[in-house]
């Protein structure tokens, strides 16, 4: 009783909006549950005759199951059988494998692909059992070629390897489950003797079989700790993978209700903060043993990459499987069923955001323009100096100095006169004087701030280059050859310029609509593209005008952007899904064609999130103008591609965030990035870092060497002749720190007194002289001089003489 009253279980329904709605479930006399659930899938039977099953998708192995509001989001109908689906199961080693039975006497077996492509209406495997109605088909849990099939009167064992002949069949079935049609019950069976159970748990009156249909949910743990009482009759119920539970709210089971209209996720927590007494090593479902019996060496439709690789075991090191007990996983397979378990881990995932010293920030900012377009940043940066658009006729910019913070006087100030609106900005990464500015009339006007700052407003610039034909989108500096720019317009063209010449050098084609974004390679090489049309391109525009790749892009149509991560193996687009909630979209730069990779949801906003990226800690971080929050992303070149990372949030909704170059980040702060956030009316510098113990020691383990993107690697005129570069890389190590790989090991500290000196037993004596001992030392010698005894006084002449004068007085 004292253990079940610690292992107190809470069963929940998860709120309406989690539901699947609109399943429309049959109701059919068959022993099958009816559901199945894989981390990633769920199947269920449909009313049309019972010979369909409908499979549902959550591409992100959730938490808790979370469809979209009309439940309709990502199934499938697939015709499985010609008769009556009995009942199905899911691989152990193969989410996506799913095996199907029927009274049409076979089991078939389907490989369900990315419900976002056409299911395929045949089955990698039909199995004929010839002993009529089939009612039961499950997996063998540690072998991927073995599965069981209950018939009305016997059961079977097929390896699908052998296809022609089950291996066993014919045996008498032993019920674990007695029903009668006065009470329900649940026993308890020791496999070794069947002669009759070691307990029974009587559970209610009734003539239904047991588990449905019932408004009543059970969870035995040997004993009754708990039930849900449910608002629907039960069609089935099917157990979520243990590998999906949220273990950090303490949920040791989850199960999706089948009802006639809907799937209810139920979920079963013990109220209290995580313990590993709850979670004991659980079994590694891609650990497979091999198959008992080798039939064939041709491959089985069930095996996995893991399985296939599986090295060969002697039979005496299968031997064990006979008793039902699986060899314990060695320390290795334990780690990694963790990780599979807890989700892998990041060194930024509690990177922290933080606004510097009020002294660095520039304040009383007047007449900021909050409507730059959507392809705007709304502002830009480099080392020397901040860009803003100003509310005021003309198109002006103001130009702020960083090394002149402090608040602005109210009195106007120098600015540059573009003459006609802002559509966007940038400033020449490889001179911190030159800044290009796309304006409504089509036409890019290149600016030189003079040395100093602005002391007067400008109102001529350098160059002035015209060729687009529409009002411009936005506008990118090539990253490694210097005055060489790529523009994007209404025209639907994406056009490439010279400064040196002031003239358009390319013009590329191939979109059908806006052009959201757009971004260079690492290397220069290449151009990607995202655009309203739904389509990610990437063109070689020394080579051809047309997109050398092209692929689907996200669904939404009201913004995107394009990034290149993982050392230019990966796009990164961020953008809208068809419900308008914005989302992280990676593609892989070799296969666009294949679509996205791996994808994330973010949030619910209206604006799109800019990324910025950090190719020496390949963390993305991402904003949007007029939010409050900055998401933090890792991203990895494999599963899981995305780790999320503490976030960053501001008191107020910013207007943009602009990064500086790494050589800004203080190293002995373990800062890894520096951003300016705009504001209604200042900009505020905001670092972000990583918590570390030892920061007397460079940290070379979050401090690659860096590029000198700050420098140009070739000229334009190279780079268009066909000529490519690298930035050479510093590091950002000072010379009096010492890295922290080279730091002296510790000796570990003992907390703790050993053993043996609490096990060592002490006579009455002994323990009453220490006690007394400890008293007196608490308490001091009486015999000791009070501490006013030694302080030293004054003379007698002294005294007296003092005391005559306060008298005089």
């Amino acid at each position: 009783n004292e253990k079940r009253k610690q292992f107190y279980v809470k069963a929940t329904s998860n709120r309406r909006p989690e539901w699947i709605n609109n399943v429309r479930a049959g109701s059919f006399a068959c022993q099958g549950n009816h559901i199945k659930a894989s981390s990633k899938l769920v199947a269920f039977n449909t009313e049309q005759a019972g010979k369909t099953i409908k499979v549902w998708q959550n591409s992100n192995i959730p938490l808790y199951i979370q469809p979209g509001s009309d439940g309709q989001r990502a199934v499938t109908q697939i015709s499985c059988h010609s008769d009556l689906v009995t009942d199905m199961d899911f691989s152990p080693f193969d989410e996506s494998l799913l095996a199907t039975c029927s009274v049409d006497e076979t089991v078939k077996l389907w490989r369900l692909c990315d419900l976002a492509q056409e299911q395929s209406s045949s089955p990698e495997l039909t199995l004929r059992s010839g002993q009529g109605r089939l009612e039961l088909v499950l997996f063998h849990p540690t072998s991927s070629g073995l599965l069981a099939v209950g018939t009305t009167k016997s059961a079977q064992i097929w390896d699908t390897n052998c296809q022609e002949a089950p291996l066993a069949g014919n045996y008498n079935q032993q019920l674990m489950c007695s029903v009668s049609m006065r009470s329900r019950e649940v026993r308890l069976w020791d496999s070794r003797k069947l002669s009759s159970s070691l307990s029974s748990v009587s559970l209610d009156v009734t003539t239904s079989r047991l588990s449905y249909p019932d408004p009543s949910l059970l969870l035995i743990l040997t004993s009754i700790v708990s039930h849900c009482l449910t608002d629907t009759s039960t069609k089935g119920i099917a157990l979520v993978p243990k590998l999906a539970l949220d273990v950090m709210s303490c949920e040791v089971v989850r199960v999706l209700q089948l009802t006639d209209s809907c799937i209810v996720p139920i979920s079963y927590q013990v109220p209290r903060k995580f313990h590993d007494d709850l979670y004991p090593d659980t079994v590694d479902p891609y650990f497979q043993k091999d198959q008992a019996r080798d039939c064939s060496t041709s491959s089985s439709p069930l095996s996995t990459p893991s399985s296939s690789a599986a090295p060969s075991r002697s039979p005496s090191s299968t031997s064990g499987l006979s008793s039902g007990f699986v060899p314990s996983p060695s320390p290795s397979q334990s780690a990694k069923a963790f990780q599979n378990l807890m989700g892998p881990t990041s060194k930024f995932r509690h990177i922290q955001g933080t606004v510097m010293h009020r002294d660095t920030h520039i304040t009383n900012i007047r007449g900021l323009n909050l409507t730059t377009p959507g392809e705007c940043d709304g502002f830009c940066v480099n080392r020397q100096r901040v860009a803003v658009p100003l509310a005021i006729a003309g198109g002006q910019i103001a130009v702020f100095e960083r090394s002149q913070p402090g608040k602005l006087p109210d009195t106007a100030l120098p600015t540059i006169q573009n003459s006609v609106n802002v559509a966007d900005f940038a400033w020449d990464p490889f001179d911190t004087h030159r800044l290009a500015v796309a304006g409504d009339d089509a036409k890019i006007r290149v600016w030189q701030v003079p040395e100093g700052g602005l002391k007067e407003t400008l109102t001529e610039p350098k160059i002035i280059m015209q060729g687009h034909t529409e009002k411009i989108y936005s506008i990118k500096f090539h990253p490694l050859a210097s005055g060489v720019l790529v523009s994007s317009s209404y025209d639907l063209t994406v056009r490439l310029w010279n400064l040196e010449t002031g003239k358009q050098v390319k013009v590329l084609d191939g979109h059908q609509d806006q052009v959201f974004g757009m971004a260079w390679s690492p290397d220069g090489k290449l151009l990607a593209t995202v655009c309203k049309d739904g389509k990610v391109r990437i063109y070689d525009p020394r080579k051809s005008t047309s997109p050398l790749q092209e692929g689907p892009g996200p669904e939404g149509h009201r913004g995107a952007r394009v990034v290149w991560v993982c050392d230019g193996k990966y796009l990164l687009v961020s953008g809208f899904d068809s419900r308008s909630e914005r989302g992280l979209y990676l593609y892989s730069a070799s296969s666009l064609s294949s679509g996205a990779v791996s994808s994330v949801p973010v949030n619910v906003s209206p604006s799109t999130l800019i990324p910025y990226y950090d190719p020496d800690t390949s963390v993305v971080i991402l904003t949007g103008k007029g939010d409050t929050r900055v998401y933090i992303y890792e991203i990895f070149p494999e599963d899981p591609y995305f780790i999320e990372c503490s976030s960053f949030n501001s008191p107020e909704p910013h207007k943009g965030l602009a990064f500086l170059p790494k050589t800004e980040c203080n190293v002995r702060d373990v800062e890894v990035a520096v951003g300016l956030m705009l504001t209604k009316t200042t900009i505020e510098p905001v670092a972000f870092k990583v918590p570390r113990v030892k920061k007397e020691f460079f940290q070379d383990d979050v401090y690659s060497d860096t590029a000198v993107w700050w420098e140009p690697a070739l000229t334009g005129s190279a780079w268009l002749s066909g000529s490519n570069g690298l930035h050479k890389k510093i590091s950002l190590k000072p010379k009096d720190m010492t890295p922290v790989s080279e730091a002296p090991k510790e000796a570990p500290v003992r907390k703790y007194l050993p053993s043996s000196v609490y096990l060592e037993e002490k006579t009455d004596e002994q323990k009453k002289d220490e006690l007394l001992n400890a008293m007196v030392a608490k308490l001091g010698n009486m015999d000791d001089p009070l501490p006013q005894e030694s302080f030293e006084g004054v003379d007698e002449d002294e005294w007296v003489s003092e005391c005559d004068q306060n008298m005089n007085v």
